[in-house]
């Protein structure tokens, strides 16, 4: 079980990186190429989302993204560092638009089958997880 980290300030402009770097580990992981759109969507919008947490709540520190390759499942989790405000409740998030949250959540459920939101040690967690084909498991 391979994992790769990869930690950035919680600013936009490093969204994309995230974004590439969690395709290209998908890719040699063995996801299929049909589902890679998929991994670098979700991974853009949980990334973009615990950027927004930190932003609105004016707290600096970092965004944590994990890539495991795991026998047979790719796993990422997308950590923030935005407190307690990072998982979701059912209403608005703390000083944050009423929908964003909201659409940024419903955008990754309709990307990730295999979706869990939940609270880490300083932030909110988001875990997705995507098959690995077969084949590429045997290579």
């Amino acid at each position: 079980m391979a994992t790769v980290e990869l930690r950035f300030s919680a600013l936009p402009e490093h969204v994309r990186t995230a974004r590439l770097v969690a395709a290209a580990v998908a890719r040699r992981a063995g996801v299929d190429e049909s589902v890679l759109d998929e991994v670098r969507l979700a991974v853009g919008e949980a990334c973009s989302r615990a950027v927004g947490l930190h932003q609105r709540g004016g707290i600096g520190g970092t965004v944590r993204v994990a890539l495991t390759d795991q026998e047979k499942r790719f796993l990422i989790e997308v950590e923030d560092e935005a407190g307690p405000a990072a998982v979701p409740t059912v209403g608005v998030a703390e000083g944050g638009d009423p929908d964003e949250d909201t659409l940024g959540l419903a955008v990754i459920t309709g990307l990730v089958e295999d979706l869990e939101v939940t609270n880490g040690a300083d932030g909110g967690v988001i875990r997705m997880s995507w098959p690995v084909s077969v084949a590429s498991v045997a290579v």
